[in-house]
């Protein structure tokens, strides 16, 4: 018998909340920082992980992949990585009977269904449009031969924010093909603690499969179903409009601070990710504060500050805090 929505919604609740218990078992605290890569898995979208080292960037999404039963690859980018080494290469073979030569292809690391893509700063934007070209398209193309990727298919990011040196920082245009920019802080005094006695002794812990493949692109179709009223789409609209100090804000701190602010794809980054974000909050229609829950990872990569707001240590969060708390009392 077909399941309705609401027991769909129930099952999704239901294996988030094994998920996130099996995660646990590996990772202390970070629960937000889960919640946020989940939505952005089940929403189709790719991650910009910002964190110093040390943080367990890796084993989160190492955990996560392996509690979702999804191929996990890392890719560590270097100077000297070229498009090849992501996407695969042809290689000649000769047949030992017919000594024909033919191409075979060998698929390369970006074959799997989560990427690490470890330090993507530190390779050159040539290397950078390869992996940019798979996550737009989901597929890559060698020697004119297009090969599609498995699905589901997410890419996740890391940037480290305080070594800079030697570093090919991502353009603009393509920060924006970024679902969320996730960033990680320091874990509190409790967890640190809870850390160390977890790593530093002879626990093991390990975690068992949740969902299926088949199951996630389930998941991924059905969150499109989601109703949205359009009250809360003009609270979307207004809140990426005010970012924009050129043309639609009426904020004058948005006017003095920022260079640029967000376009349509952020708006559409709102709606998918506040559609997921209700079903993993338990309800089945969106509220502003399930678009507020979100609004940072979809948005802080988005906007581009001026000299004047770096200069007065203003963050895009600030600014972003700062529109969604001024549209509070006409939007409620």
């Amino acid at each position: 018998m077909k399941k309705t929505d609401q027991e769909y919604v129930k099952e999704i609740i239901d294996k988030f909340n094994l998920i996130i218990k099996e995660i646990g078992k590996k990772i202390v605290g970070q629960k937000q920082v889960i919640k946020q890569l989940l939505i952005s898995l089940l929403s189709k979208g790719h991650c910009l992980i910002v964190g110093v080292p040390g943080l367990a960037k890796t084993m989160i999404v190492h955990t996560i992949a392996d509690v979702m039963d999804l191929k996990f690859n890392r890719i560590q980018f270097t100077p000297d990585l070229m498009p090849s080494d992501i996407t695969g290469t042809e290689v000649i073979e000769e047949d030992p009977i017919t000594k024909k030569r033919n191409y075979r292809f060998i698929p390369g690391p970006i074959f799997a269904n989560i990427i690490l893509a470890d330090e993507i700063n530190r390779t050159p934007p040539k290397t950078q449009s390869a992996l940019l070209q798979a996550m737009q398209e989901y597929k890559v193309t060698v020697n004119g031969v297009t090969y599609e990727l498995p699905l589901p298919f997410i890419v996740l990011a890391t940037q480290n924010p305080i070594e800079q040196e030697g570093t090919y920082p991502l353009p603009e245009a393509q920060l924006d093909r970024f679902f969320f920019q996730i960033n990680i802080d320091y874990p509190s005094k409790d967890e640190e603690k809870e850390i160390l006695f977890k790593t530093t002794g002879t626990y093991e812990a390990e975690v068992k499969k949740i969902v299926t493949k088949e199951e996630i692109l389930e998941f991924q179709n059905f969150v499109r179903k989601v109703p949205i009223s359009e009250y809360v789409i003009d609270y979307i609209i207004e809140v990426v409009r005010s970012t924009r100090p050129k043309h639609d804000s009426k904020f004058d701190f948005v006017k003095k601070y920022v260079e640029w602010g967000c376009g349509p794809r952020a708006e559409q980054t709102l709606v998918i990710a506040s559609k997921v974000n209700t079903l993993l909050n338990g309800s089945y229609s969106v509220s502003i504060e399930d678009v507020n829950e979100i609004v940072l990872p979809a948005l802080r990569h988005r906007i581009i500050l001026n000299y004047r707001a770096i200069a007065e240590g203003y963050t895009t969060d600030s600014i972003i805090s700062q529109i969604i708390e001024n549209l509070k009392d006409r939007y409620k």
